[in-house]
């Protein structure tokens, strides 16, 4: 927990030395876990042995830059070796997450750890963009000035990471939710104890999210909360269906009051176009599409070795030569995860870890399908907002390119796991 805690503190731990600290964490942790596991001599658990096939497709696709770097199919070594231990590190991390948080109890902690670290971020960034100090904590801040970026350089990168842990906090929200007919007693705990609590983080959170101005951020969660919603809502039965309905639109509904009244439409719109590049006196690209231009001059790049790929981490290294005279910044990534991870891993890298990622979400949904469980659909939800969103967002952005994200989407994909197979206690595993 204090590892997922740490990750975006770093600047997203994206920097070598706080990449190699990531693997380190998690070498250790992963060590530790093997040495109790041989010691009590336990089986896999109810949580493990689904996850396998997942953890599987994960160590296929590393498997996979393992030969790329060993064969020399790739152009920069250092940094096929440095993705091959990331993934390693991600990983480990699943095994981890999917092994340990297997109780009810576990499992809520995991996710209040998520909220607790997006409302950090949220209440950082909003806190840095107010003040005008517009600082980091590591180092000074000297782009997206105006723009909550939390602890990330990159504001679409604190967008990316809020989405997942709004989610979290959606899940919790929906998983601890009352049955029991509503009283206007419960109101003063709504509002006071510690769902009401749990409210105003996620407040904050969409707060930050809007002062972010990051049009897809927002979009892709926007967007993943009205239709894993909607069919959530669609799910209940009769007597759930209102209630659950008003909890989802009320999320909603709040998200529009902060972008109309917090932030304003027309700003809000404005902010969708990024700043303008000028270079050699031509006209100004904006942001939106200078990335289309990238993706464009990229393209060949993917046809060419498109089952195998340039081997993984080489985007930085190869999109130079194909860069037009249109694109005048330097790019280390393509600006969509699914053009960047086809480039350097190729066909044969790449589906495994769609694979992995669809598993999770069929997981996530096969619990949030489950009505007879209020806890197991909840946390179902979260997780399938959270998946979806960064599905969306990945589209025009890297965020699985930046450690601290790709390692809480791997949580988020072992979340859909433990939300349909965990159990409620010791006590009860003990029994069955």
């Amino acid at each position: 927990m204090l590892l997922l805690l740490w990750l975006p503190l770093p600047l997203g731990s994206n920097r070598d030395w706080s990449m190699g600290l990531l693997v380190l964490l998690c070498g250790g942790l992963g060590a530790g876990w093997a040495v109790n596991a041989l010691r009590r001599n336990r089986d896999l658990g109810p949580t493990l042995r689904p996850a396998l096939p997942m953890l599987g497709l994960l160590l296929l696709s590393q498997a996979w830059v393992l030969l790329q770097w060993l064969s020399g199919r790739t152009v920069d070594t250092a940094a096929t070796f440095q993705y091959l231990m990331l993934g390693l590190a991600y990983s480990l991390l699943f095994l981890l997450v999917v092994d340990l948080f297997r109780t009810r109890k576990r499992l809520s902690l995991l996710l209040a750890v998520l909220v607790v670290s997006g409302t950090f971020q949220a209440f950082f960034g909003v806190a840095m963009t107010l003040s005008g100090v517009e600082g980091l904590l590591v180092g000074a801040k000297t782009s997206y000035l105006g723009d909550a970026t939390g602890t990330f350089v990159n504001r679409n990168h604190l967008a990316g990471y809020l989405e997942l842990t709004l989610a979290a906090g959606v899940g919790l929200l929906m998983a601890l939710r009352d049955e029991r007919p509503f009283r206007w007693v419960d109101v003063l705990e709504m509002l006071l104890g510690p769902k009401g609590r749990l409210r105003l983080a996620l407040v904050l959170m969409t707060i930050a999210l809007v002062m972010s101005h990051s049009h897809m951020g927002n979009s892709a969660f926007f967007t993943s909360l009205l239709l894993v919603g909607g069919v959530f809502v669609l799910l209940n039965n009769k007597e759930q269906r209102l209630r659950n309905g008003l909890i989802i639109a009320g999320l909603l509904v709040i998200d529009l009051l902060v972008v109309s009244q917090f932030v304003g439409v027309d700003t809000f719109g404005h902010s969708a176009q990024a700043e303008a590049v000028v270079a050699d006196g031509q006209t100004p690209l904006a942001a939106d599409e200078l990335r289309a231009t990238v993706v464009k001059d990229a393209l060949p790049l993917a046809q060419e070795k498109l089952f195998t790929g340039h081997g993984a981490g080489t985007f930085e290294v190869l999109f130079g030569k194909f860069a037009s005279a249109d694109v005048t910044l330097h790019f280390d990534h393509a600006h969509n995860d699914y053009l960047q991870f086809l480039i350097e891993y190729g066909v044969l890298g790449s589906l495994p870890l769609l694979a992995f990622v669809l598993l999770g979400l069929y997981h996530a949904q096969r619990a949030m399908w489950q009505s007879e469980s209020v806890y197991r659909a909840g946390v179902g939800l979260g997780a399938s907002v959270g998946i979806v969103a960064l599905l969306i967002h990945s589209l025009a952005d890297f965020n699985l390119q930046i450690p601290a994200n790709a390692a809480t989407y791997v949580v988020m994909c072992a979340m859909g796991v433990l939300a349909n197979h965990h159990y409620r206690d010791r006590r009860t595993r003990a029994r069955t």
